[in-house]
């Protein structure tokens, strides 16, 4: 018999040898083979309790194969029975990423919820064990945030204005309306701008869109775009007035007049209602720059309305601001009855110098002296 007969023989001796349960019998036909197919070897020596030469087996299809779906999750699987629940969430989390990326046949699907539930589980008890670390510490926000990114139970949502961006300022979703001591007297207002809002709504009740085609220019890639169901009336607009609706809600200039605004020509102030219909959703975008902030002075709120600005989605509540940076990815809905009214407007973020509020004011105009000014969709 020829070596490559022989290796054969044995080859197929083991894998009977399997089939009937006799994983020894298969184990002693392996060890007499030259090169025993490593597969093979590690499914012999899982089925004699052998864990130290399954995982020797799997190293070698791995160091050939880095990417072997099988042979990551019977490393995971090994790594487990051998009492070590880090290295096997390590193998298991490859293996889902890789079965992800490229897919899992059906015979493979059982090994995979395996892995996930290993990961499941050593992510609770991960948990426990940091929750245990600062247990006797007050609830801080910061660190509550960190861990939830450290476990992966919160996505990380960064600046990203599709315009301008300003580098050096704070990664804040929403800023809290105690920071600003403008804030509570325009909120103290509120109930003057909804009789105002009510008494523009009388004659009509729909708004222009939000966003509109351009006479000029290419139209908007915005699924809303020319829909009043998400509607805008404008107090300024393009840096001016728009008298006449200035002059009909003159509650409405003077609470915006009280907020450090932008002024730049041909851009800002910009100041408006923006009005939400029922069963509409703004889909995720980001703003044109990290330099504002936007601010929702909420009038009219049914239930069902919300804001998701990154990771964090709140509810408006009337009167109370809500304030937020828009470069930051966000969305927001109305699954209610009614209709959804807010004052939107921008403010200057609070860490930028004067100084620098001088140089942007000129850069921003510059900008738009050079060509036309984008179109501004902030939510």
């Amino acid at each position: 018999m020829t070596d490559q007969a022989r290796e054969s023989a044995l080859q197929d001796a083991a894998i009977a040898a399997l089939r009937r349960g006799e994983a020894a019998v298969a184990r002693a036909a392996l060890n007499d083979m030259a090169a025993p197919p490593p597969m093979l070897l590690a499914q012999a020596c899982n089925r004699t309790g052998d864990w130290d030469g399954e995982a020797a087996a799997l190293q070698h299809i791995l160091r050939e194969q880095p990417r072997d779906l099988p042979a990551l999750l019977a490393m995971g699987q090994n790594a487990l029975r051998r009492g070590n629940e880090r290295e096997a969430s390590r193998w298991c989390r490859a293996a889902v990423a890789q079965a992800a990326a490229t897919g899992a046949p059906p015979q493979l699907q059982p090994m995979l919820l395996q892995a996930q539930a290993i990961l499941n589980n050593a992510s609770a008890r991960f948990e426990d064990h940091l929750s245990a670390a600062i247990s006797d510490l007050p609830v801080l926000p910061r660190i509550a945030q960190a861990t939830d990114l450290l476990l992966g139970k919160s996505q990380l949502y960064l600046q990203q204005p599709s315009m301008f961006y300003f580098p050096g300022l704070p990664q804040r979703a929403f800023y809290e309306r105690a920071e600003f001591d403008w804030v509570a007297p325009i909120e103290a207002m509120t109930d003057d701008i909804v009789a105002e809002l009510n008494s523009v709504r009388a004659g009509a009740p729909d708004f222009a869109p939000y966003v509109e085609t351009p006479s000029n220019g290419p139209a908007p890639n915005n699924p809303l775009r020319d829909d009043p169901s998400w509607g805008a009336y404008y107090f300024w607009q393009g840096g001016k007035p728009v008298t006449g609706h200035a002059a009909r809600c003159p509650a409405v200039m003077a609470a915006l007049a009280l907020a450090p605004m932008p002024i730049i020509t041909g851009r800002s102030p910009m100041a408006l209602w923006s009005l939400l219909k029922p069963g509409t959703h703004i889909q995720p975008h980001h703003g044109l720059l990290n330099t504002r902030l936007i601010c929702h002075l909420p009038l009219l709120v049914p239930e069902g309305c919300a804001l998701r600005v990154g990771a964090e989605t709140r509810i408006w509540r009337p009167g109370e601001m809500l304030i937020f940076d828009d470069s930051v990815e966000h969305e927001a809905w109305n699954r209610g009855t009614d209709t959804r009214v807010v004052l939107l407007f921008e403010v200057w973020r609070p860490e930028i110098s004067p100084e620098e509020r001088e140089a942007l004011t000129r850069l921003f105009e510059a900008i738009d002296q050079f060509g036309p000014a984008q179109i501004d969709t902030s939510g």
